[in-house]
């Protein structure tokens, strides 16, 4: 079975000769992820010596047969492993059920490796007890007492734990490796919607071929892992925070009855500072404040800094919302980066074109600076948090509008414009709206009549707007044709981008440079240059410009972002997708979910 999410939704059968004659179906499959290893907590001997016979191979190729066909194995923190049944019968039926992880009678180099990294899953924000990871020593150790030194015969007993302990190692490589390609859980099963494409990872394959005799396991983990440099950087992140996280949060900062500001008296400077300087906000090479300091110089420059890395408006007030993130657990700082490194898992790997991405929380649009064309960067309006969340998913960029019509959805007209033109009739005309028939011939755009009216609150009629500075979507729209009819779209409204939260649409993306990303879309389009552009935009005509090659846009959720500078910065979770993420993670392996996250995701075209 190939661990990939068209097989997660279709499942796979495979037909397993040597198995008790059985066909198991796969059905489902767990996700995967990635990162650089560190030391395991726990030394793991380097090798056990086995007698020189090493125990009848048929004897543990009999009792491995019978328990992967068991499909549980009593042994591990999660027994049940016929999610990954398939993968690993295949797996041993290629090597003859011979046991892999011990070779000419010890423990190989590359299963004591992979051991620590089964204890120190956490580095990659993994979960240890996925891949047993506290019982490894006490395994190892059984195995030891079974197999002393001075080559005698193993007993019956001692046959049958080598075969657990070697199946043992064998499912949680199997999870390990998939939770690295990924991710552990179906983003599917969460409505969140990712194509991931391209090559899916034979986890059979991949262990016989490259991790039971790899020399550099590093190098075969970074194989499995997402290839993108912010999930790096996450990764890097992560380790930081764990070690802040062992420091403790130490007392609270003490809600405040007014703001603080600059220049004001402030009793608490000395923990205010220690708290900075701890999160990597106190500017280098000054000291920390004594009691008794005005709140200024450096204390205000950090407190800027920080509330730059929070999504705050960085106006050096320290307020709820800065006393708040500030107060926030390290640990709840480690679970935000270890849902990143999730997330990341579930972006398809690779990309024909350089994509357009945007992060929900963090409120911005940026291209990958690693691929073609120059690096984009620029603040968004995405959908309320109260019943029009734009939805998470990707899709393809296939053309341009310029002076687009905003053709109202329904949802809008019932709810909000009929509402207005039954207090007066003249409300469409004094707005450039119109009335159009399902062919899109104009009934009105005038006084709207009694009949106009009921046709409209019946949805034979419909309304649109006419193109121009004040239309809903601005002067252009970028069209990546999906479901929930959202896009990109400029606005008449450009001061909601000077707010720090900008969550005001009903599900679509303002941009706040659409010329800008304009001419980042058409840099390959003969003629389109920004001048051309801006003319366009403030032209009279509708024009359509349609792509040679579909963008690939990427609507993501994440509320931890690693810059390239290595500076954390850490995001409100608008629409709960964090808290409910953590509740399935918390339910153990397999994450089996039937959460619906999106519901009331925007579908208005705004």
């Amino acid at each position: 079975m190939r661990i990939g999410y068209e097989s997660k939704k279709l499942g796979k059968i495979k037909s397993l000769c040597g198995v008790a004659a059985a066909v198991i179906t796969i059905v489902g499959a767990v996700g995967r992820a990635e990162s650089v290893w560190a030391q395991g907590p726990t030394p793991v001997p380097q090798a056990i010596v086995m007698p020189s016979g090493g125990g009848p191979p048929s004897a543990l190729s009999a009792e491995l047969k019978t328990l992967v066909a068991s499909g549980k194995l009593a042994d591990l923190i999660y027994p049940d492993f016929s999610n990954d049944q398939g993968e690993i019968a295949s797996f041993y039926l290629d090597g003859g059920y011979a046991p892999v992880w011990f070779v000419g009678g010890k423990l190989t180099p590359q299963a004591t490796e992979l051991i620590q990294r089964f204890e120190s899953a956490q580095m990659k924000g993994l979960n240890p007890d996925d891949y047993d990871g506290p019982r490894w020593t006490a395994r190892v150790q059984a195995i030891q007492a079974a197999y002393p030194s001075g080559g005698q015969t193993p007993s019956a007993q001692a046959t049958d734990l080598a075969a657990r302990f070697d199946l043992a190692m064998t499912v949680a490589a199997v999870r390990y490796f998939g939770d690295l390609h990924s991710g552990r859980v179906n983003p599917d099963h969460l409505q969140f919607s990712f194509n991931r494409g391209g090559e899916s990872l034979d986890l059979s394959q991949f262990l016989r071929e490259r991790v039971i005799d790899a020399e550099d396991m590093n190098s075969v983990i970074a194989q499995a892992e997402p290839p993108f440099q912010g999930y790096q950087r996450a990764e890097a992140a992560l380790a930081d925070y764990l070690a802040l996280a062992k420091q403790g949060d130490g007392q609270p900062l003490a809600l405040l009855a007014k703001s603080v500001r600059p220049g004001d008296d402030y009793p608490a400077l000395p923990q205010l500072a220690v708290r900075l300087n701890q999160l990597g906000d106190w500017p280098s090479g000054n000291p920390l404040p004594g009691a008794g300091g005005k709140y200024s110089g450096p204390a205000v420059a950090a407190v800027e800094h920080f509330q730059r890395r929070m999504g705050l408006a960085p106006d050096g007030v320290i307020g709820k919302g800065t006393i708040a993130a500030l107060n926030v657990p390290l640990s709840h700082r480690v679970m935000e980066l270890e849902l990143a490194l999730e997330r990341y898992r579930w972006i398809p790997p690779q990309f024909d074109q350089a994509p357009v991405i945007v992060n929900i929380p963090e409120f911005r649009l940026r291209t990958m600076r690693t691929q073609p064309g120059w690096y984009l960067s620029m603040n968004v309006v995405v959908g309320r948090a109260y019943r029009h969340q734009t939805p998470v998913f990707t899709g393809d960029m296939k053309y341009v509008i310029f002076r687009p019509y905003w053709n109202v959805p329904l949802s809008i007209q019932f709810n909000e414009l009929i509402p207005k033109i039954r207090r007066d009739p003249n409300y469409l005309a004094a707005n450039n709206y119109e009335v159009v028939d399902s062919s899109q011939n104009v009934v009105t755009d005038g006084t709207v009549s009694d009949a106009v009216l009921a046709q409209l609150r019946n949805g034979s009629l419909f309304i649109r707007q006419k193109p121009g500075p004040k239309n809903a979507l601005g002067l252009v729209k970028f069209i990546f044709p999906n479901s929930y009819n959202v896009y990109l779209h400029s606005t008449p409204a450009p001061e909601l981008f000077s707010k720090a939260r900008r969550d005001f649409s009903h599900g679509c993306i303002r941009v706040q440079d659409p010329a800008a990303l304009a001419a980042w879309v058409l840099r390959d389009k003969p003629g389109w240059d920004l001048a051309k552009i801006q003319a366009t935009m403030n032209g009279t005509q509708t024009v359509q410009v349609n792509l040679d090659h579909p963008i690939p846009v990427l609507i993501i959720y994440t509320t931890a972002v690693v810059e390239p500078d290595g500076q954390v910065h850490f995001f409100d979770d608008i629409y709960g997708y964090d808290k409910k993420l953590e509740q399935v993670l918390a339910g153990g392996y397999p994450y089996k979910t039937g959460l619906e996250l999106n519901k009331g995701v925007g579908t208005a075209g705004d």
